[in-house]
């Protein structure tokens, strides 16, 4: 409703006059105040200041960039790689002719393979990541992080889409590779060392090969186990496979006590024979000289040697009876006699 049409109701013109007020035919004031609203006058000039304003505001944050220290920004003019740019501010054209990205270069950024962390609920299983065949037809459950940041922020950016899809599925691919060339014993115990290293060099070449400006730093594995399935019977092979390492332990410290023994009481054998060996030979030798001497001394004089020869013998044969050396001629048994001593106690 207009407020020019706003009027008193029909017949209140007659209960005003009838209360003193003045007749007329004047309109009828409203019962409140209408607030007067003052517009100002357009001018031309009003038109370029709004349209330099916008222009302020649309330009100036689209020109001036800036790069934090552990990034490297990228430049790309018309949707094409223009330049690099170092940490700083730095000047572009505004959109849509130039854009900037500051990727984070020194970032070191984790991929998860075979299971899920986050921070205040518990770890998420992927068993269609973990569980993988070794090349016995074993089945076992490997949870790893790849440890990976931007080497190349340009390739990084053009040509990788989705890189931690990229460094994931890669991962993946190159461990389930060398898990299938390995025993279920290996994976297990003694080659975790060579998977790690393997990995690492083998994702760093399939990355390199896509020129996805990635690095790997790390490989972890962090879990390597049997499925829950069979768990226990692989706790059971576990057990024994230490049974028998002590055993070859204690066998072999057994060994190790036993045979320095043995050698050194062959050494002692060996040296007694030795011994043996060399007396036997000197006294040999000696003999033989002796011998040698006394057929050469025989020689020179048998009856002498011969005599002499069958005293040192009767000597040695009769070494406790007193013996007595008798002449040819002229002697008899009386010399030799115990005359001199009475039996009796006196001498004659």
């Amino acid at each position: 409703m207009p407020w020019d049409d706003l009027h008193e109701p029909k017949g209140s013109e007659d209960r005003f006059k009838g209360s003193g007020g003045q007749g007329g035919g004047g309109p009828i004031k409203p019962p409140f105040d209408i607030p007067q609203i003052k517009i100002p006058q357009f001018k031309p000039s009003m038109v370029l200041w709004i349209i330099l304003a916008l222009l302020v505001v649309w330009i100036l944050p689209g020109t001036f960039y800036f790069v934090e220290p552990d990034e490297e920004g990228v430049v790309t003019r018309f949707g094409k790689f223009h330049r690099t740019t170092s940490p700083g501010l730095h000047f572009k054209f505004p959109s849509p002719v130039e854009h900037a990205a500051t990727p984070k270069i020194r970032q070191v950024r984790r991929a998860e393979i075979g299971f899920r962390a986050s921070e205040g609920r518990p770890i998420q299983k992927v068993p269609a990541e973990s569980l993988m065949l070794t090349g016995d037809q074993n089945i076992i459950d490997i949870n790893f992080v790849v440890q990976y940041r931007i080497m190349d922020s340009v390739q990084y950016l053009f040509n990788v889409r989705r890189p931690h899809k990229l460094i994931r599925d890669s991962a993946e691919t190159v461990i389930r590779g060398i898990t299938g060339s390995k025993k279920i014993d290996e994976a297990l115990t003694t080659g975790k060392a060579e998977i790690q290293i393997l990995a690492k060099d083998q994702i760093q070449a399939l990355l390199d090969k896509y020129q996805s400006g990635l690095q790997i730093v790390t490989v972890q594995l962090q879990d390597v186990h049997p499925p829950e399935q069979v768990a226990a019977a692989f706790k059971d092979v576990v057990s024994a496979r230490e049974d028998k390492e002590r055993m070859i332990n204690e066998a072999q410290g057994y060994r190790n006590a036993v045979i320095p023994e043995a050698r050194g009481q062959a050494a002692q054998i060996v040296r007694v024979a030795e011994g043996y060996r060399e007396q036997t030979i000197k006294r040999a030798e000696g003999d033989a000289n002796r011998f040698i001497k006394q057929y050469t001394e025989y020689k020179k004089a048998p009856d002498i040697t011969r005599k002499r020869i069958y005293l040192e013998t009767m000597e040695e044969v009769l070494p406790d009876i007193k013996k007595f050396i008798m002449g040819k001629k002229g002697s008899g048994v009386l010399p030799i006699l115990p005359l001199g001593n009475n039996p009796l106690g006196g001498n004659k």
